[in-house]
């Protein structure tokens, strides 16, 4: 792409409706070239300045977009995700967010939600208020202010975050005892998307119960072509340091989860030889890190992609082994014997980790954290992880003699164990603990973390071994396959397979291998005679089928994938 190029494809994007356009798709673009340029250089700039003008065209139509959005309003697991300016926009925030304080409206009619809510009347939501943030995906701080206006128009306080991370929002509504919070976030999606978090009182993942009535009240809005113009009162808007409250929380409930904040970070800047090592991909997690280890000597800090940027320099922003290379090499470059590497998506609520040499995502990371709480803490109590997460913390509670609670995927199917649980975690590196936030929550994996190595004075990865070589040694790993069929339509297929119970066999490799014990609430778990497993669920958004697999050698994964595959094989869907 040559300048020339870019001045002919900058003056297409002039040519007709917004709805004519797919920005993003020129803004990868753009990225690719300027990520091929020296940063401080002339060429840099160049190519920065055209990003800028093709999010310009965005931004107006976050402003002016008055059709519906191209996907259909729907709250998942974990919140709405749509498209920037093409989904959520100005016009589509403030019909959320009036679908939301329509539930406690009806309040003064209906407690029907009242139990789900945490809420028993409108006037108790109203002063209660909301707690609003969002994470930096470009159009949030104008999104977020629209929620603003509509909560106070209709007499809600509300305490304004601003860039804030998913965990600390939560810890924000329950310090200050509000009634909800909206957070504008699509997690670790692509830089195109944007999103729509709502949780109630507890602070937690909001229940089936009410994402399915904003859901339904919403689309009821876009139906009837409703609008709703506020009338904002800024009288009702209170500053909010979302951090101040997270310290709080975790300060205040030292004692049921072990974890003392202030003494973990006084040990990091007492101990010369600590390193920390973290890479914000250019996410929220940046506004905050800087108070997070303001005892650690910025010598023994090195800080990576913690400057702005919604484009996230051009990579997907999540935790994975592609993304935590920079945090390996500057580990590794450096003399600290002890060391500590994390990268966090950018709304904070997933976590990976690092000591250079071994990585270490949350299926073993959530099993260490319920045997450091266990055994090094001295707290007694289960484990709750999800069913697609490796069995290792299985393995753990059957020693200690504790209860496993192994519910279907999202992190809001904790609900039940919340306060009994030491630890709750999933696979897709999120991580809570007692006495903490309902929500996962980046910040107390890096504090869990920084404690386990300072207790031990041992890496993570030494720790990891010394676990595995005591309670046995698991090789999880992920794949999928797309197919012809989704929904209903591919559910009926794969109910298929529920033949294969408990006492067949199954052939894995060159084995035939007894199932041991089935889970079916989320897809079709089988586990055999080893504990090593597989799990074949089907996608809730695309015609896809996912595969977790867990072997009991390092060789054996490649064997579980294809035992899958030829499930499918045989039900006709491969």
């Amino acid at each position: 792409m040559t300048a020339e190029h870019v001045e002919q494809l900058l003056d297409q994007l002039e040519q007709g409706g917004h709805a004519d356009h797919d920005y993003f798709q020129v803004i990868k673009e753009l990225v690719v070239k300027r990520n091929q340029t020296e940063p401080a250089a002339a060429p840099h700039r160049f190519w920065q300045e055209k990003i800028d003008l093709v999010y310009a065209k965005v931004a107006d139509e976050i402003k002016t977009n008055t059709s519906p959005p191209l996907t259909p309003v729907k709250f998942g697991t974990s919140g709405w995700r749509g498209i920037i300016g093409k989904d959520i926009n100005v016009r589509t925030v403030k019909l959320v967010t009036r679908a939301i304080a329509q539930m406690y409206l009806d309040l003064q009619q209906s407690q029907e939600l009242a139990g789900d809510l945490g809420i028993t009347s409108l006037d108790q939501a109203r002063s209660r208020g909301a707690v609003i943030g969002f994470d930096n995906r470009f159009g949030n701080p104008l999104c977020g202010q629209v929620a603003c206006d509509v909560l106070t128009s209709l007499g809600f306080t509300v305490y304004f975050a601003g860039e804030s991370t998913t965990g600390v929002l939560s810890a924000a509504v329950l310090e200050l005892g509000a009634a909800f919070s909206i957070n504008l976030t699509p997690s670790h999606n692509p830089l195109e998307y944007a999103g729509f978090k709502y949780n109630p009182a507890d602070g937690g993942p909001a229940a089936d119960i009410l994402t399915s009535r904003i859901t339904e009240l919403t689309q009821a809005f876009i139906q009837r072509q409703a609008d709703f113009e506020p009338t904002p009162n800024p009288a009702l808007v209170k500053e909010c340091d979302s951090l101040a409250l997270w310290l709080s929380l975790i300060k205040k409930n030292r004692e049921r989860h072990g974890l003392d904040f202030e003494a973990i970070m006084q040990k990091v800047a007492a101990n010369d030889n600590v390193l920390l090592a973290v890479d914000c991909v250019h996410g929220a997690t940046r506004v905050h890190l800087d108070r997070l280890v303001a005892l650690v000597p910025p010598e023994r800090v090195v800080k990576i992609r913690n400057t702005p940027d919604p484009t996230f320099g051009g990579v997907a922003p999540e935790p994975s082994t592609a993304n935590m290379a920079q945090v390996r090499a500057e580990l590794n470059r450096r003399p600290q014997p002890l060391k500590i590497g994390i990268i966090m998506d950018p709304d904070g609520d997933r976590i990976r980790f690092t000591d250079g040499t071994t990585d270490i995502n949350m299926n073993f990371f959530g099993a260490m954290a319920y045997h450091f709480l266990h055994e090094e803490k001295g707290k007694k109590g289960m484990v709750a992880k999800t069913v697609a997460t490796s069995n290792m913390a299985n393995a753990l509670a059957t020693a200690f003699g504790e209860e496993i609670f192994e519910p279907k995927v999202g992190f809001k199917e904790f609900r039940p164990v919340i306060n009994r649980a030491l630890v709750c975690f999933e696979e897709s590196d999120g991580i809570t603990v007692i006495g903490h936030t309902p929500e996962k929550d980046a910040y107390v994996g890096l504090v869990l973390a920084l404690d386990m190595v300072l207790s031990r004075q041992q890496n993570l990865g030494d720790y990891l071994q010394e676990i595995a070589h005591q309670y046995g040694f698991f090789f999880p790993a992920k794949d999928g396959v797309t197919v012809s069929r989704q929904g209903a339509a591919l559910q009926k297929d794969l109910d298929q397979l529920k033949k294969y119970g408990r006492g067949s066999s199954l052939l894995i490799g060159a084995e035939q291998k007894k199932i041991t014990e089935v889970i079916d609430i989320d897809g079709l778990k089988l586990i055999f005679e080893d504990q090593s497993w597989l799990l074949i669920r089907p996608s809730g958004t695309e015609p896809k089928v996912r595969f977790y697999v867990e072997s009991r050698t390092e060789s054996g994964k490649n064997d579980l994938f294809k035992a899958a595959k030829a499930l499918l094989t045989e039900i006709g869907l491969l």
